[in-house]
């Protein structure tokens, strides 16, 4: 009661000054703590041991500020970012925007964040529990590929696994790099990459894509992942699109996440299940805001889940109630696993 009350009150401020209360407040010690999760939710994501398949999406802790409290609120994984090895602002305020209306967000931040040196101080003191990176490309950058690399070589043996952001619509030019000649030149530069590193680590690669694409560049997409043996794909970023909306921001710029991605980024999520034939994994993101909405997307192929944009309007509570009810669902329906259930057709 007081973590949802807590929650509407951030409401009234500015969504970004909110959030940074947010994390202040997490920093203190504020956060919940979750119950034991029903062991039914257990399971495994690229070799990492999961208690539940419920993470938290980058953006939230983009620093790498908050993890520890966010995995004690009761999220199955947490993954920090987007950093670029500079520093950079981001966009110029107001890049935030709730929309009550539609349960959603628009955001166009830009990749706003203290930078690699800063993000690796913290995740060198990562305790237990699986926490990756969310590797991005300065704004500025003369040579993108580069950058991802070396966060790459950066953060080795420090995330649990890394993602490689080519898709947020709000650095200009980046999501070119989900074209196959040019993601073919940047996987196999960080396929390199991480074969001239220490080998006693294990970090999975995984390639984080946009909602926006058609089913050849899904068919290219996939083609490449497998060929490069990353681990797996999630599937989505924020969308361009604009469904229609009835928020006063609706008209804003910025990628557009929260209830109305729920739908988009689940038929894409199906298509690239069809894509990937079973050669990668998947992780579901977008419009998470129930126990019905992850169940959605494990039957549609994902391995693990993740959101975001619902704790917005549902705070951290959240993540227990969806769990609570996922369990149920997998149980009514005679499933033992999360695993079992996302390979069923």
């Amino acid at each position: 009661m007081i973590h949802r009350l807590a929650t509407r009150a951030l409401r009234g401020f500015d969504p970004e000054d909110a959030h940074g209360l947010a994390i202040a407040g997490l920093k203190l010690g504020l956060g919940p703590r979750a119950p034991a999760d029903p062991p039914i939710l257990a399971t495994e994501l690229a070799g990492m041991a999961l208690p539940n398949p419920v993470g938290l999406a980058p953006g939230f802790d983009k620093n790498a500020e908050v993890f520890g409290p966010m995995l004690a609120a009761g999220f199955g994984f947490v993954e920090c970012g987007t950093v670029t090895p500079k520093p950079q602002a981001g966009n110029p305020r107001p890049r935030l925007f709730r929309l009550s209306e539609d349960r959603a967000v628009i955001n166009r931040m830009g990749f706003n964040n203290a930078g690699l040196e800063a993000f690796a101080a913290r995740l060198a003191r990562r305790g237990a529990g699986v926490v990756g990176a969310n590797l991005g490309a300065n704004k500025d950058s003369e040579d993108r590929l580069a950058d991802y690399t070396a966060g790459l070589r950066r953060l080795w043996g420090m995330a649990s696994y890394f993602t490689i952001n080519i898709s947020s619509p709000n650095t200009p030019g980046l999501r070119a790099l989900q074209t196959k000649a040019a993601l073919d030149e940047l996987l196999g530069r960080l396929v390199q990459t991480a074969d001239a590193l220490p080998q006693g680590v294990a970090a999975p690669m995984f390639l984080k894509v946009a909602p926006d694409l058609e089913d050849a560049e899904i068919e290219a997409i996939a083609e490449t992942v497998a060929a490069h043996g990353l681990a797996g794909v999630i599937v989505s970023n924020t969308t361009v699109a604009r469904p229609p909306l009835r928020s006063r921001s609706a008209s804003e710029t910025g990628g557009l996440s929260g209830a109305p991605l729920m739908g988009p980024s689940t038929a894409v999520l199906s298509r690239f299940r069809e894509a990937a034939a079973g050669r990668f994994l998947l992780v579901g993101v977008g419009g998470i805001a129930s126990g019905a909405d992850a169940y959605a997307k494990i039957r549609a192929g994902a391995a693990a889940v993740q959101l975001y944009s619902a704790l917005v309007f549902e705070g951290p509570g959240l993540v227990t109630r969806i769990k609570r009810d996922l369990a149920a669902m997998l149980q009514a329906d005679g499933f033992r696993s999360v695993a079992e259930a996302a390979a069923a057709r």
